[in-house]
């Protein structure tokens, strides 16, 4: 299967890392092209991951997304929810017939509130059978440590989904499959947002004890909004439907899986989660724009917030914790009180 890959920050790096240390030629997506020469003859991004090193003779890397997109069977989507519009903006419709999209992005595209699948379709007419995500607690950082890490495949058909997923199966990488395409999209949306909010907690010097509590509210919370929209795994634990894997003889996923739990733990709680450090930076007291500036990457919850809570008016979970944050951001609602209105809604 011939790769391409769109995006070249963080994620991107750590992924074509992943593919090319199983000796798969990638092509990449590099928007700027002083860092395709440098990657060229360096043999790393300048920017992002500058330990990870490559093998070039794997890499086809150009500055027009188009150009990937027409030479690979598979195209991994590694860009920020906000840019990916404008990144595939101009392709023509049938760009991407024929094809397979995995995505990478745990975001929502903000200038419509849909899910990357749903936006591929309105645009490209691109069918849900070609679509799959790859999801889960996998900071880049440690990818590229290679620490022991997991990461869930998720795609209509169970076959062609682990097919994907054995490409990306390394000494320092598991892969396990589902097929809860909706559900893990969902669960790595919202639990940006919770951590953005648990950094929050921890710059108004909260202390462990309620961050905690805090947490444990907010599984609860995305568990009662993944049930409202009709995500089968949300809210069972201690429960595994149906048979094992009868390739890796796992069981089967549920809510306390790695990819919907396991990722908003590691979220709130990692000191390289990047919404966690902005909504530090908010909880003392920044302005969202010194914030962003200070922190000069993307974190996909801010937007994510304001999504969410449009996307909840038809909805209608109960969300009070996402909803402050989400005030917090956009509406000007000064970080502590809106805490101490949080406060009371906790168990």
């Amino acid at each position: 299967m011939r790769f391409g890959v769109i995006g070249s920050g963080s994620w991107a790096t750590a992924l074509t890392k992943i593919l090319t240390d199983n000796r798969q030629p990638v092509g990449w997506w590099v928007r700027n092209e002083a860092s395709i020469r440098h990657i060229q003859a360096r043999h790393h991004n300048p920017q992002y991951l500058p330990s990870v090193y490559f093998d070039t003779s794997l890499l086809t890397m150009s500055g027009q997304p188009a150009d990937i997109i027409a030479a690979a069977d598979c195209i991994v989507m590694a860009v920020p929810s906000a840019y990916t519009a404008a990144t595939l903006e101009g392709l023509d419709r049938k760009a991407l017939a024929g094809k397979k999209v995995l995505s990478a992005i745990k975001g929502i595209l903000p200038e419509s509130n849909l899910l990357l699948n749903e936006w591929l379709a309105r645009e490209f007419g691109f069918p849900l059978a070609d679509y799959y995500t790859v999801m889960g607690p996998c900071h880049a950082e440690e990818v590229a440590a290679e620490k022991l890490s997991y990461l869930t495949f998720s795609g209509q058909d169970e076959t062609s989904t682990r097919e994907l997923a054995s490409y990306f199966t390394t000494d320092y990488l598991n892969t396990i499959i589902n097929q809860d395409v909706y559900g893990v999209q969902y669960a790595a949306i919202l639990k940006n947002i919770y951590a953005l909010g648990a950094g929050i907690a921890h710059g108004l010097e909260y202390g462990d004890n309620f961050l905690s509590v805090l947490i444990a509210n907010c599984a609860d919370e995305m568990a009662g909004f993944l049930q409202k929209v009709g995500i089968r795994h949300a809210g069972v634990v201690g429960v595994h439907e149906g048979p094992e894997d009868p390739v890796s003889h796992r069981r089967q996923a549920n809510y306390a899986a790695s990819v919907y739990l396991g990722d908003l733990l590691v979220t709130c709680y990692s000191l390289y989660s990047r919404n966690r450090t902005f909504g530090n930076m908010i909880g003392k007291g920044y302005s969202v724009k010194a914030a962003q500036l200070e922190l000069n990457m993307v974190a996909e919850g801010y937007n994510a917030s304001k999504c969410i809570f449009l996307i909840n008016k038809d909805v209608k979970a109960e969300m009070p914790i996402a909803e402050m944050v989400y005030r917090i951001l956009w509406e000007n609602v000064k970080a502590g009180s809106g805490f101490k209105q949080i406060e009371p809604y906790l168990v």
